[in-house]
């Protein structure tokens, strides 16, 4: 796989796991605040309603006579149970009438303090007083333990006292916060790592994810996520392995365009070139006989001679050479034509033999006014695939020079050699070699190898580039070389299957 994307300072496992721990801190601090500033506010009414119900309870069954029922007495045991709480009532001879709690004595005495002070207590808060009965936090000097009282009169003039400690609160208090502590600090570290365990687990389809847009970025499409979550990392994932194959066919659109932009650019430039190349070739080959035909019409302009002969003559040369430029210009025509691949290949099976025989009976008549002995000894068919008008051009081109530069001997051969896949066309001529220099240079434009003699045989150094830019139009070679007494010049054709 190629390179991981790098670790963040503040990774979604630790972050996950900064917020947790944070939070359970916070969530222990605020506990241990609230327990320490409120638990003993809350403590107190909770005691001065549980007092407040019990007084209610005691006073309800003193009007309804019922203070010894079992039932009422079945009801103050809960509460005292319930709530902590000691109850001691008491007649005006101080005769106990009712008692729950655990100290009777500590009551008594505590309730002839009340009768016989006349309820007045330097250690007492008083938080609620009516005609009937005072509620209060006060301090027992005796013990120095910490109360919440209520005292006072009942309907049948009984006197009241209860009274739940709470001086034992605030230890319970320091109690409850050392446990809430450890527990706090057991629960963080487990929570931690439980935290770092499950955020791992989350961020490791992330750091996935961020790998393969990493590699996305150098446009490397190879990687896919392959998670198979239904949340929304999977539809992430899902979504960017879609993101990946658009991209990557974008891409590959693109350098698709870019290519063919670069070719043509390629051809507009090799269009410019030949264009100026075309240009610069046609001027300098119609100049010569543009001059000579200017120079014989000036001449029959002038009148310089007026025998009919010499007229004639001069008309001739005109004619002469008006063929020759209409022959290049058609020439270069198709050669272009050819070299832009504007002129379609029509690929078809024919017999180069027949095609063969055809031509040189067309040019039966031009090769006996030259003396000229033609060999060819093929006369079973052999099949070929290409461009039969093509292949005749390109034969002509051939047999044409040869029977131009056919001396000696005077002898031309044509050969065919069947090598599967191809058949190769010869056509061999005796007479002067091509210098070796030339060779390489034979089927360029307007290449010549004698300026002087070809200007005599009426040729334009185009043929050649015709027959090459046949050749490369159906992928097929052709080339040249010296025979001890002449020149052997050859082209391929595919052979068809019989």
């Amino acid at each position: 796989m190629a390179g991981k994307c790098k670790k963040t300072r503040w990774s979604i496992s630790r972050q996950f796991t900064l917020i947790f721990a944070s939070l359970m801190i916070g969530t222990i601090a605020f506990f241990l605040l609230i327990n320490t500033t409120f638990l003993k506010e809350f403590y107190i009414r909770n005691k001065f309603k549980a007092i407040k119900m019990a007084y209610q309870s005691v006073e309800t069954a003193t009007v309804n006579s019922a203070l010894d029922s079992e039932e009422f007495d079945k009801e103050l045991n809960n509460s005292v149970l319930r709530y902590n709480i000691d109850i001691i009532v008491v007649d005006v001879d101080s005769q106990t009438v009712k008692y729950k709690g655990k100290d009777l004595e500590a009551m008594k005495l505590a309730i002839w303090d009340r009768i016989f002070a006349g309820g007045n207590n330097e250690n007492e808060e008083i938080i609620e007083q009516t005609d009937k009965y005072r509620l209060s936090i006060t301090t027992d000097p005796r013990t120095g333990i910490e109360y919440i009282e209520m005292w006072g009169f009942l309907s049948d003039e009984n006197i009241f006292l209860m009274r739940s400690a709470i001086q034992s609160l605030e230890e319970s208090a320091r109690i409850t916060n050392r446990f809430l502590s450890g527990v706090g600090a057991v629960a963080i570290v487990l929570g931690i790592i439980i935290t770092l365990l499950l955020s791992r687990k989350v961020s490791k389809p992330i750091l996935e994810l961020a790998d393969i847009s990493d590699r996305m970025r150098r446009l490397d499409f190879e990687a896919k996520y392959t998670g198979k979550q239904k949340n929304e990392i999977g539809l992430l994932g899902d979504n960017i392995n879609k993101m990946s194959q658009a991209l990557e066919n974008t891409i590959s659109e693109l350098k698709v365009a870019n290519v063919k932009l670069m070719q043509d650019i390629e051809k507009k430039e090799k269009l410019e070139e030949m264009r100026s190349e075309f240009l610069s070739n046609v001027s300098h080959e119609l100049k010569t006989p543009i001059s000579i035909i200017q120079g014989y019409a000036e001449g029959l302009a002038e009148g310089i001679s007026q025998d009919p002969e010499s007229r004639e003559y001069y008309c001739g040369v005109i004619l002469d050479e008006a063929n020759k430029m209409s022959t290049m210009v058609k020439r270069l025509l198709t050669l272009n034509e050819l070299e832009f691949g504007e002129d379609n290949v029509n690929m078809e099976r024919f017999d180069i033999v027949t095609m063969i025989r055809n031509r040189l009976q067309a040019a039966e008549l031009i090769i006996k006014q030259n003396d000229i002995n033609i060999i060819f000894n093929e006369n079973m068919p052999i099949y070929v695939w290409g461009d039969e008008f093509r292949a005749e051009e390109v034969f002509t081109n051939y047999l044409s020079n040869a029977i131009t530069h056919c001396s000696g001997e005077k002898k031309i051969e044509i050969k065919l050699e069947c090598n599967t896949p191809d058949v190769r066309i010869w056509v061999s001529n005796t007479g002067e070699n091509i210098p070796e220099e030339s060779l390489g240079h034979l089927f360029e434009k307007f290449y010549k190898i004698d300026k002087a003699r070809t200007r005599d045989y009426g040729g334009s150094g185009i043929g050649l580039s015709i027959v090459k830019a046949i050749q490369d139009s159906i992928g097929k070679q052709c080339g040249v070389k010296n025979l001890e007494n002449g020149v052997s010049f050859w082209f391929d054709m595919e052979q068809a299957q019989t």
